[in-house]
């Protein structure tokens, strides 16, 4: 079965930025990789600052990234021992050094003219060798220590030239410790590291600049270098998070959603007062089991699991619904086609249906649809199943197949509301919102009363920004049921992209007083807290908006819109790295319970970026984040 619209509805990022672009930032990322070429580019140095191609030799004597200690012994700093054993002046000492250092130099500076990077890169290596080996410390000597940062950036560019990236971001990591702002270092290091497709490094790379520079880390990096970065980073993770996700719950073995999720998911088809009609007349759970008890073949255990199984969802306790669904499923494939046949009217047929809607809720596609097609078989004029197995198809991202099956349900039944109603789902993923509408419209044509109908129709009028329209459908939903929480929530979400906040804000608590555990009225409810200015035009109340975050992720911990808010309403307050780490936790926590590529993708690019900004505050030896 599709997904309802209100679990994927959510107020437009943009609008949540409106006065507090400070305190939220939402990004943009890239959903596929950049072809890049993995040969290093060009460096941007030049002839007077930094040769530009290094030499074999270095690598395997090593690099030197800042000044050793002289195996001599020195309490006055340099020396150097004359004739007979008598020490010159500092003076007449550090001239000699210098002059020996520019003779080496302009040897190397003449290997790179003649692109022999790595004998440059050698030379280079001397001039710093005799450096470390005539002075304890270049840095007490301010034109000694540029001539060392100037030599390094040389010899890293020959290191970069000549093919040993790795010496060369040793070079660069030792320039920026002695001068962190040299440009030249950082972005040859972050143009290596990007041409290694060591992409994380260097987004914890673009942070560390931030936190060197005490620049705000809001956003933490340039819009476009966030896109280039993530645009490689992220595929891959989401991948990765995938399949650690599948490789610890298993395909099967998901956690049902929220009570609030199955009964919009549930209560969007038509079939749905029939079933809770039949449960009624089917007895209580207590008469119920005792049936099961006294029943002595597996023909009547799965009439009575059958009855059992839907009075649990009756009374909304879905895990047993589940277990029940599965104990009668387990049963029918045992006895195979020789119980099948014993079985009574559409028993068969009906334990498959809500096995797939079980299985479908677990995200166990695989399993759902076998399920579903075995209905089908048993059922093939049952337009409902075809929706349900179009509504399989859509969420394993084949849309084709899943408009194929609706198609194949309308030519079945061309009254058939369900198809109509999550056909226009479809249409709205394939971003049709006209199609979408004309599907709503002859769906509420037949049925008028159909108040999920209305809701989406409304939402697809906003889509258009046609607000008169919207008002329209929500108005009509709201006479079908005042005390809906759906109704108030969809009100509150075109008052607030009406700018009237106040006004959304009571509907998005009245939605939540209708239904305590809808956590989009809370998500919404913050959001609005958010754009609202304080007492006196002053920062608008943060606590409150965490509070209604929280409390979203309480009643529905599968809820990855909640996490994302929350996590970067934190991130934004956080002044030590603690706070910052509890952060990745919290996205940590989200990741649990996502299913799709679609709800991992926001809540793993936060967390990279958080990530990014913890490492560099680290690497930084910083305990804080607080750029004030």
């Amino acid at each position: 079965m599709s997904r309802s619209a209100s679990q994927t509805k959510i107020i437009s990022a943009s609008l949540l930025l409106a006065g507090v672009a400070s305190i939220l930032v939402v990004y943009k990322y890239a959903t596929k990789p950049r072809t890049r070429s993995k040969s290093l580019p060009k460096d941007d140095t030049n002839d007077s600052d930094a040769p530009k191609s290094p030499t074999k030799d270095s690598a395997r004597k090593g690099s030197t990234d800042t000044p050793l200690h002289s195996n001599k012994s020195s309490d006055s700093g340099a020396t150097s021992p004359g004739a007979g054993g008598v020490s010159t002046s500092t003076e007449d000492f550090m001239a000699e050094l210098h002059a020996q250092i520019e003779e080496i130099d302009k040897r190397g500076k003449a290997l790179f003219r003649a692109k022999k990077h790595l004998d440059a890169a050698e030379v280079f290596t001397e001039a710093l060798e005799l450096i470390n080996s005539k002075v304890d410390n270049a840095s007490k000597y301010s034109n000694l220590n540029r001539q060392l940062v100037t030599l390094m950036n040389n010899r890293s560019a020959m290191y970069e030239k000549g093919g040993l990236p790795d010496l060369a971001l040793v070079d660069c990591d030792g320039i920026l410790d002695i001068e962190p702002s040299h440009s030249k270092a950082r972005t040859r290091k972050l143009r290596i590291l990007e041409a290694l497709e060591r992409y994380s490094e260097a987004l914890v790379e673009e942070n560390r600049e931030k936190l060197r520079l005490g620049i705000p880390m809001t956003p933490p990096v340039s819009q476009s270098k966030i896109e280039q970065l993530m645009g490689h980073i992220l595929p891959a993770k989401i991948d990765e998070t995938l399949a650690e996700i599948e490789k610890k719950h298993g395909k099967s073995d998901r956690p049902l959603p929220s009570c609030h999720t199955i009964m919009q998911l549930i209560q969007s088809f038509a079939g749905y007062n029939s079933w809770m009609a039949q449960a009624a007349r089917d007895g209580g759970l207590d008469e119920l089991s005792a049936q099961l008890d006294a029943a002595s073949t597996d023909a009547e255990k799965i009439e009575c699991l059958l009855k059992k199984g839907r009075r649990y969802a009756y009374h909304r306790k879905f895990e047993e619904c589940k277990n029940t669904f599965e104990s009668a499923y387990e049963i029918l494939e045992k006895g195979g086609d020789e119980l099948k046949d014993i079985l009574e009217g559409d028993t068969y047929a009906r334990v498959l249906e809500w096995t797939g809607m079980c299985r479908h809720l677990r995200y166990d596609l695989d399993g759902a649809l076998k399920c579903y097609e075995a209905c089908s078989d048993a059922d093939p004029t049952n337009a409902e199943i075809l929706v349900k197995r179009a509504g399989v198809r859509m969420d394993s991202g084949k849309l084709d197949e899943a408009l194929s099956l609706f198609d194949t349900a309308l030519g079945i039944d061309p009254s058939a509301v369900d198809a109509l109603l999550h056909r226009a789902n479809l249409r709205m993923l394939e971003q049709k919102p006209l199609e979408a509408k004309a599907d709503l419209e002859r769906c509420i044509e037949l049925r008028p009363n159909h108040i999920f109908a209305h809701l989406r129709l409304a939402t697809i009028y906003m889509a258009l920004d046609d607000a008169a329209g919207a008002k329209r459908s929500l108005d009509n939903a709201n006479q079908i049921d005042p005390q809906s929480s759906e109704v108030h929530s969809y009100r509150g979400e075109l008052l607030f992209a009406q700018g009237q906040m106040d006004a959304a804000k009571v509907e998005f608590d009245l939605a939540s007083e209708c239904d305590e555990g809808n956590p989009t009225a809370y998500v919404n409810a913050a959001l609005a807290v958010m754009n609202t200015p304080g007492t006196g035009g002053g920062p608008p109340d943060i606590p409150e908006a965490v509070r209604l975050l929280e409390k979203a992720i309480d009643v529905d911990p599968q809820f990855h819109t909640a996490y994302v808010h929350l996590g970067q309403l934190k991130l934004s307050m956080a002044t030590d790295l603690a706070t910052a780490r509890a952060v990745v936790a919290l996205y940590d926590q989200g990741l649990e319970f996502c299913r799709t590529a679609d709800e991992l993708r926001d809540i793993v690019s936060m967390r990279i970026l958080t990530i990014a900004q913890v490492d560099a505050a680290g690497a930084l030896k910083m305990d804080t984040l607080n750029m004030q």
